[in-house]
């Protein structure tokens, strides 16, 4: 059996922009999954993220503090079995990052979701995205990773996160007033067929945070 799934990689900008536009953006979408980057993480940060799903008619599946900030929302045709948080060892004078781990299940496939945002800084990036990339390994399930690189796919840390998988795709994403840097990602299990690829580029997706989210329709098999 295999099972077609709709995953979307959001940075929403730490609920600085629009909201309504966020939320108009996603309903659009309609994603079974959406990879929330800059997520609450702070002060009431449950309150936070959890009225962020109920706008978004979602529910929240993992992550938010202890992942710092990246966080796992789904529909309810999405069941999620188990969650982890992680976080990558910290250098002097650098922000803590990590990632967040939601293990799926949807009729006739069960999967592994993952979301992070790595570093600004060129000579940590590669270090966070090795890490993060050892993480996946340790699930047999097929793994969907979405996130903000902060960098371009010439960057060493593009071939850190997509060893062993497949890139999704490539388009501009940010600064979403005017993209021309491709900085998010989506990466998969090479058992995952990539249907469709889209980043989405409208007025509307503009004024709802800095970066344009990437959506992408998968096809994975039990």
């Amino acid at each position: 059996m295999t099972a077609r799934v709709r995953v979307v990689s959001y940075n929403i900008h730490s609920f600085k922009d629009d909201l309504g536009a966020l939320a108009a953006v996603v309903a659009d979408l309609a994603p079974d999954v959406l990879v929330v980057q800059e997520g609450a993480r702070r002060f009431r940060w449950r309150q936070k993220n959890a009225a962020l799903a109920d706008r978004l008619r979602m529910v929240v599946g993992g992550g938010g503090l202890w992942s710092l900030g990246n966080l796992v929302l789904t529909t309810l045709r999405v069941r999620v079995v188990e969650t982890r948080d992680v976080r990558y060892p910290v250098l002097p004078g650098h922000h803590a990052r990590g990632a967040v781990f939601a293990t799926c299940e949807v009729p006739g496939a069960r999967f592994v979701v993952t979301g992070s945002h790595l570093s600004t800084d060129p000579a940590v990036r590669p270090i966070q995205a090795a890490s993060w990339r050892a993480e996946m390994r340790g699930t047999d399930l097929p793994v969907v990773a979405a996130g903000d690189l902060n960098a371009e796919p010439g960057d060493p840390t593009w071939a850190a996160v997509a060893d062993g998988l497949h890139i999704a795709g490539t388009a501009p994403t940010h600064p979403a007033s005017g993209p021309h840097r491709a900085i998010d990602g989506v990466f998969v299990d090479k058992r995952i067929e990539v249907a469709t690829f889209r980043v989405v580029d409208t007025p509307v997706a503009r004024r709802a945070s800095d970066h344009l989210p990437i959506a992408v329709d998968l096809v994975i098999p039990d």
